[in-house]
């Protein structure tokens, strides 16, 4: 089955804030740079289409003017008091134990990556055909971690080992 991942456009927010599951939004302008591209690829054509509902990834889905299914599952981690921090503000200290412990470490109180790499295996088991899905690098890390076989657990730690590269509004495919 082929999946085709699209990281969302980039959010308005200054850099070296910490978030995840916060809600921001994408600039008119930042999305549609992202669905030009998109249908410039000829995506997503016949693929059925979903999407984080995180409105950085909303806004792209509903543009391409297809129908969408949101799924709660496409989410990118929950960070609990870390979010809308800025990185220097949280104590090296707490940082240092998510570095220590990834797939069990809850960064602020929030998710483990774990958890996660949970609910993105559940979406992705219940996909029975081709699709495009609009998310996040979070979730994109884990898709294609997960693409590659092994445990959960396996899967889980390589995503959280995995460099954090991702361009907004890139395509990552994945077939297997």
């Amino acid at each position: 089955m082929e999946l085709v991942l699209v990281r969302h456009p980039q959010p308005e927010i200054a850099p070296g804030i910490c978030y995840g599951r916060a809600d921001i939004s994408t600039s008119i302008e930042a999305t549609t740079l992202v669905v030009a591209s998109l249908r410039a690829a000829a995506l997503p054509g016949a693929l059925s289409v979903y999407a984080s509902p995180l409105a950085r990834c909303s806004m792209l889905a509903n543009a391409l003017g297809v129908p969408v299914s949101f799924d709660a599952r496409l989410a990118e981690m929950d960070f609990g008091a870390w979010e809308m921090q800025g990185w220097d503000a949280i104590p090296r200290a707490e940082v240092d134990a998510w570095a220590a412990d990834l797939l069990h470490y809850r960064p602020g109180g929030g998710e483990n990556v774990l958890d996660v790499a949970r609910r993105v295996a559940a979406f992705r088991k219940e996909l029975q055909h081709p699709a495009l899905v609009i998310c996040h690098a979070g979730t994109i890390r884990l898709l294609s971690a997960l693409h590659a076989g092994g445990t959960l657990e396996e899967a889980a730690l390589r995503a959280a080992n995995s460099a954090h590269r991702i361009a907004y509004g890139e395509v990552i495919v994945l077939k297997d």
